[in-house]
């Protein structure tokens, strides 16, 4: 007999990992916004992530996965089991194989370091394992750097990943939507994430609409 239930609601899996990266704002914005989307979040946190994240943020992450899952779900006002946070050598984690859940994979934001492990199949930790799966499995992968200015081999790096298929998406807002304030420019890139990942977003208008709003008017 067939277990399947017509019924049932299909939660979208998202892996999130935040990396020592300067742009820890970028990671936490898109892990809220995917909390409210009601989708359930897989996270994983670097040890230079937990530092920046203290750096640039009033968020102090303990360091065990139980309490981080807890830290980061009170920050999120996410719902019971909507965030699971994974250690960094979790290998019994869903996105360290090919045969867990198929779900996008997030690296936001992405340091140089982890770029440079991606591209040449290190899987040293969790975070780069589940990049080294997303990319041998041709699953959707997502890398966000956040650094300047880029080095030979920096480039070198991303155009690798991009022929391998992962999207490069640097931490580089536009100003076309008049941003006012700091957050305005975090939630431009989280609205570009949030587009590629397939979930609806209201943070950022879509070029052009104003021009179709008003032809249909």
């Amino acid at each position: 007999m067939s277990s399947h239930n017509p019924g049932k609601v299909t939660i979208k899996t998202i892996n999130l990992a935040i990396t020592g990266a300067s742009g820890a704002q970028y990671g936490l914005r898109l892990m809220q916004c995917l909390v409210l989307a009601g989708c359930r979040v897989h996270v994983m946190v670097s040890r230079a992530a937990q530092v920046v994240i203290a750096t640039e943020t009033e968020l102090q992450l303990p360091g065990a996965p139980a309490a981080m899952q807890s830290r980061l779900s009170d920050y999120c006002s996410a719902q019971p089991g909507q965030i699971l946070v994974f250690g960094r050598e979790d290998w019994f984690a869903p996105p360290a194989s090919g045969s867990g859940e198929k779900a996008p994979l997030v690296i936001c934001p992405c340091s140089t370091g982890t770029l440079s492990a991606l591209a040449s199949g290190a899987s040293n930790n969790l975070i780069e394992r589940a990049g080294d799966v997303a990319l041998k499995e041709r699953r959707t992968l997502i890398l966000v750097p956040r650094e300047a200015p880029y080095s030979e081999v920096h480039l070198e790096n991303m155009l690798r990943l991009t022929r391998m298929g992962a999207i490069v998406m640097p931490a580089s807002p536009g100003f076309y939507h008049k941003p006012e304030r700091v957050e305005d420019l975090v939630d431009f890139i989280v609205a570009r994430l949030l587009d590629h990942l397939g979930i609806p977003q209201t943070l950022m208008p879509r070029w052009g609409q104003e021009r179709v709003d008003s032809k249909l008017a």
